[in-house]
């Protein structure tokens, strides 16, 4: 077993977070859904991976319009996922083992089915009437301005009980929570206390730069753009929409609540590497993530200017490569590139989500049109690959169904993911698995990488150099993203970690991180 402190509490720091999409993580009962029983059965794969902590994805009921983010029931498990009592034995034995367990919490909207919003649309004076974002019409019965949802189409659905509108920055079937409201946040905060009070470490807040809207509803500006989307949706600057400076006092009252349990933000369609400075100041979470870093282009350049900014000050940065809404890394950024993106990843200053197939190096799947069941990639195929190919059944074995279920998954196992398959992977030294796992070690016991500062060095389009210092160790970390032999700027006096240098240059797609002699 790894050891880990359990008791230090900014364990979060520096922490590599591994997230379970638990839907396709491991099925328990043949229902082709993973569940959390099917999660309790792969902990010691977890733990020996080294990771210090498990983000799970939504498991509450749930309609799944939007695969569990369209959330029915705050403080209930959805029976297709097991029951509350899987959740304590969950939470029990993944302490047993040294993993923190941080949960998905979507508090930006609900589902459509949740009793508080059919109680918020069946009148305008019930007791939770203003739960939800309602306005009038237009004179002209249009919508009250030019919001765009995410998913396609206008913010705003039509009730014709109430006569009015309901925002949604998604699908039609989650509507946007009243945050405004003091008797909303009160609620939300009462739900944190319950899954604080079952032994959550952390929680990861959905979308929390859509928390809040503009109250005066005022129309958004366009976007300057060279060519036009796909998706109108990014045809608008969201000024009014999210990222409003209302919500800053609500993350001050969720952290009063969190104290030391953590609170990590993630700041969704959200380029603004500030935002993640702004929502981790003293006082309000304890970090954040945008998708600076999951973008189509790598670049060595980008990632060192990301880094510095979002890392200003007192505030404490969480970086991922990929997640469950973004291409895989291996497709978006080169299979060959796999291993020195899993060193570049857990090198840097901050907090590391490592998404579930990520330390197999797993490319993206191809889900057939009859099998999808993201609405964005439904709503604008074939121009849009969705998400569905990055939330495929986790690789366990080489057989045709990958050891996730005994049963057709509800997503379709990827042929391409048998050879990378975790038994194959397992006892090879030379396999991503194995890299993955040596790093993720090598991160755990050099605190220079897991909490030190951030130095650049060097930073181009195809790699970058910084050092990691922390009480008296410096290390040395040099990535080289291109084609050719890098030459490493500088030569530490000291000793090899992990990586190749080749008469002082670093082979292509590789990496060479050095402690200093002190």
């Amino acid at each position: 077993m790894i050891h880990r402190n359990m008791s230090d509490r900014d364990w979060w720091r520096g922490a590599c977070i591994y997230e379970v999409y638990v839907r396709s993580f491991q099925d328990s009962d043949g229902d082709g859904e993973g569940d959390l029983p099917g999660l309790i059965s792969r902990l010691d794969y977890l733990s020996d991976l080294g990771v210090d902590a498990l983000w799970i994805t939504p498991f509450f009921p749930s309609p799944m319009f939007d695969s569990g983010y369209d959330v029915s029931d705050y403080r209930a498990v959805d029976p297709r996922f097991g029951a509350l009592d899987d959740f304590r034995t969950l939470t029990d034995k993944a302490h047993d083992l040294g993993l923190r367990i941080v949960i998905d919490q979507v508090y930006s909207h609900s589902s459509s089915h949740h009793p508080w919003f059919q109680e918020s649309a069946a009148s305008r004076d019930g007791p939770k009437s203003d739960w939800y974002v309602w306005a009038d019409p237009k004179p002209d019965g249009s919508p009250p301005n030019n919001w765009l949802a995410r998913f396609g189409g206008v913010s705003w659905e039509w009730s014709s009980t109430r006569k009015q509108y309901y925002l949604h920055n998604f699908v039609i079937e989650q509507p946007d929570l009243n945050l405004h409201n003091p008797e909303v946040q009160d609620e939300v905060l009462d739900i944190m206390k319950f899954w604080f009070d079952l032994g959550v470490d952390g929680l990861r807040l959905d979308v929390a730069n859509f928390f809040m809207h503009d109250p005066l509803l005022r129309d958004n500006p366009p976007a300057a753009l060279a060519d036009r989307p796909a998706n109108p949706y990014y045809m608008q600057q969201r000024v009014f929409d999210r990222s409003r400076p209302e919500t800053l006092p609500f993350l001050e009252r969720m952290r009063a609540v969190a104290g030391d349990r953590m609170l990590l933000a993630e700041i969704s369609c959200d380029w603004q590497i500030e935002r993640m400075a702004e929502y981790t100041q003293p006082g309000r979470l304890h970090t954040a993530y945008s998708f600076e870093l999951l973008g189509p282009v790598l670049d060595g350049r980008h990632i060192a200017r990301a880094v510095e900014q979002a890392g200003a000050g007192d505030s404490w940065p969480t970086w991922a490569f990929s997640n469950h809404d973004v291409t895989r890394v291996a497709d978006r950024w080169g299979a060959e590139r796999v291993k020195v993106l899993q060193a570049l990843l857990l090198s840097l200053r901050g907090s590391i989500v490592l998404y579930q197939g990520e330390e197999l190096g797993l490319p993206h799947s191809n889900v057939p049109r009859d099998r999808l069941q993201d609405p964005e990639a439904i709503r604008f195929w074939p121009n849009h690959r969705g998400r569905d190919g990055a939330r495929t059944p986790m690789a366990w074995d080489d057989t045709p169904g990958l050891g996730f279920s005994t049963a057709e998954g509800w997503l379709p196992a990827e042929p391409a993911h048998r050879p990378l398959a975790v038994s194959r992977q397992a006892g090879d030294p030379g396999s991503h698995l194995s890299h993955c796992r040596a790093m993720i070690a090598l991160r755990r016991t050099t605190s220079a990488l897991r909490l030190g500062d951030f130095d650049t060095i060097e930073a181009d389009a195809d790699g970058l150099t910084f050092w990691r210092r922390h009480n008296g160790q410096s290390v040395l970390c040099s990535f080289n993203l291109g084609d050719r032999p890098r030459a490493v700027p500088v030569t530490p006096n000291g000793h090899t970690l992990a990586g190749t240098l080749e008469a002082g240059h670093i082979p292509p797609h590789s990496y060479w991180i050095a402690e200093a002699a002190t």
